[in-house]
């Protein structure tokens, strides 16, 4: 196994879809993402896109691993594979590494249980996709 060969086409796929499903979750849960914050819509600067930027980077690290490491840890990558391995990093690594950060910041909790539950959603969404594309890059003809 080498560390690219994964399937690109599934990874680029399963960030796109996990951003989408981040524009449904903060749209649809902008107000209390807001309180928890304590800002209000006009503290939010709209013309600010390097949030989206790095949005996409991490979320395609983040799908990339998810194609990487499900068949090291499980032995194939399918749907349910894909989706178990995106809840253990998010398990592990995701929400225990946020719960630490909002602690000592003082963040409210429903600012961890939105941004946490949109993380674990990511993880999911992304672990589906690279379960349905396969996570090892079509052999070369």
């Amino acid at each position: 196994m080498t560390h690219f060969a994964v399937n690109w086409l599934a990874v680029v796929v399963a960030m796109i879809a996990s951003m989408a499903l981040g524009y449904v979750w903060y749209m649809a849960l902008s107000k209390q993402w807001l309180a928890a914050l304590g800002k209000k819509p006009e503290d939010i600067d709209r013309a600010d896109w390097t949030p989206y930027a790095w949005s996409v980077v991490v979320q395609l690290v983040m799908a990339y691993f998810i194609a990487l490491l499900t068949p090291v840890i499980f032995g194939a990558t399918n749907v349910t594979t894909g989706v178990l391995c995106g809840v253990h990093m998010w398990l592990g690594f995701v929400i225990t590494s946020m719960i630490l950060n909002h602690r000592y910041q003082g963040a409210k909790w429903s600012l961890t249980l939105i941004d946490g539950g949109y993380l674990l959603g990511v993880l999911i969404v992304q672990g589906i996709v690279i379960g349905l594309f396969g996570g090892v890059a079509p052999a070369a003809a």
